[in-house]
């Protein structure tokens, strides 16, 4: 489980843990890590593992890899991501290097490290954190945007390619959900309106999950139906109206 550390994540590994799950915690920060594999040990009983890592970097995704070689992963679950919110010009430069490798990089690594053990084994499964935000685009979250995207369209086919196998694979998108993204993308007023609770998001991400269906799970009603104007609307209008929502 990546980005363990808060918010959905931390939602998805309790759940998980409801369940009897065994977890492996990641995330940068050790100490909010610690915290929260305390408490769920204490209230489930069930086995976790921290790995502080940052998987922004090489370096941090090749330490999870290897920490994790003689291990069998059963579940992956990528959820770890940033976003900045302004417009791209402004944006610095180790801000696009960040959402690039976290975002995308990070989470195909770790995809290719663990798929073919669960394919191999004919059990297991694959949940990635994508967003509403990947089924338009998002201008003043341009780079998250197109990295959600990426997230959904990189997730639905490896559902397509592993069917039958015994391996699940899931893209949960969430609409703007109460943790500290927003904080870390740069504050402002922006998507107050209408948020879900963490609990909320994660709740339907595992239902999901549990399930046979389909590659994609929106969170909550309200932004299923704005996740799919997108077929309905031009595409040109649809880019203006999203630049509305997101300024």
């Amino acid at each position: 489980m990546t980005g363990a550390s808060g918010g959905i994540g931390e939602s998805l590994a309790e759940g998980l843990a409801a369940g009897g799950a065994d977890l492996v915690l990641v995330a940068r920060s050790a100490d909010k890590l610690d915290a929260v594999a305390s408490g769920i040990h204490a209230r489930h009983g069930v086995r976790v593992r921290v790995l502080p890592a940052d998987l922004a970097t090489a370096d941090g995704v090749d330490e999870v890899i290897t920490a994790l070689d003689d291990t069998r992963v059963d579940v992956l679950i990528a959820n770890a991501g940033v976003g900045w919110h302004g417009t791209f010009a402004e944006q610095p430069e180790d801000g696009i290097v960040q959402q690039i490798a976290l975002n995308e990089t990070a989470l195909v690594r770790l995809t290719r490290a663990f798929l073919p053990g669960m394919l191999a084994r004919g059990v297991g499964g694959v949940m990635t954190v994508a967003s509403t935000a990947a089924f338009q685009p998002t201008p003043h979250m341009a780079l998250y945007g197109a990295t959600k995207a990426f997230v959904l369209s990189f997730t639905e086919a490896l559902w397509q390619e592993t069917r039958g196998q015994g391996v699940r694979v899931l893209a949960l998108c969430p609409g703007p959900t109460a943790t500290g993204f927003f904080d870390a993308a740069g504050g402002g007023s922006f998507l107050e309106g209408g948020r879900q609770s963490a609990e909320e998001v994660a709740r339907v991400g595992l239902r999901a999950f549990s399930r046979a269906g389909g590659p994609t799970v929106v969170s909550g009603a309200r932004n299923a139906v704005l996740a799919s104007a997108h077929r309905f609307v031009p595409r040109g209008l649809m880019t203006r109206m999203s630049a509305m929502v997101m300024e």
